[in-house]
């Protein structure tokens, strides 16, 4: 793929979701897609085709995260993703929401590893890789109930999911959900359901924001 196309491409799906993209995240955001591609083709990352520009792949891995940041509290400053496999939504995220500290968590290594490589091609301030499970970071006593975000994407949502969540993040911070068919449906004494927003037009795929109780 050349930069050229790259750019035109972005910009155009940007459009149509009416999101205004700077030159430097523009930039930032092809530095993460080369990346996640190259790195795809050795450990799988996604299941989306990379090597192509296609729609669904640009929407899917860029465009709906960027969307979603415009939802982040302007106080927000800790944000741990979960599960954080090849990077998106969070790090999309991170592009256009630089202001915060970021926790990716990944318990697989070699996944850890894209993710780290990627927080160094980026330059991402403020972003480190916790290689664990998530159920696990709540000992992490500088994480457990300080958070004012946590993002999940592709995680089944069961009970250990919500309870991690909840013990992660501070009364009233949010819960991010990202197009998991159960999620709308989620019931759980630990959370109020605050919106739910359809992250592109004529799309499908949904981001749920819940309050933590």
């Amino acid at each position: 793929m050349k930069s050229a196309r790259f750019r035109a491409r972005l910009l155009e799906r940007a459009a149509r979701a009416d999101v205004a993209l700077s030159d430097a995240a523009v930039d930032q955001l092809e530095t993460y897609y080369r990346l996640l591609n190259r790195w795809n083709q050795a450990i799988n990352l996604t299941a989306l085709p990379t090597e192509s520009l296609g729609d669904r792949s640009i929407d899917r891995l860029l465009i709906e995260p960027v969307v979603a940041a415009s939802y982040l509290k302007p106080s927000a400053s800790i944000w741990v993703d979960l599960g954080s496999g090849g990077g998106s939504p969070a790090l999309p995220m991170k592009i256009v929401h630089s202001m915060v500290r970021l926790v990716l968590v990944e318990a697989r290594s070699r996944k850890a590893a894209f993710l780290r490589e990627a927080v160094r091609a980026l330059s991402l301030q403020d972003t480190e890789v916790a290689n664990d499970r998530f159920e696990h970071l709540t000992a992490h006593v500088d994480l457990a109930g300080q958070a004012d975000l946590v993002t999940v994407r592709a995680v089944r949502i069961d009970d250990v999911l919500l309870e991690s969540s909840r013990r992660l993040l501070k009364s009233g911070g949010d819960l991010f959900l990202f197009s998991t068919a159960d999620s709308s449906t989620v019931s759980s004494s630990l959370f109020d359901i605050w919106r739910s927003v359809t992250l592109l037009p004529g799309g499908q795929s949904e981001l749920i924001i819940f309050k933590a109780r």
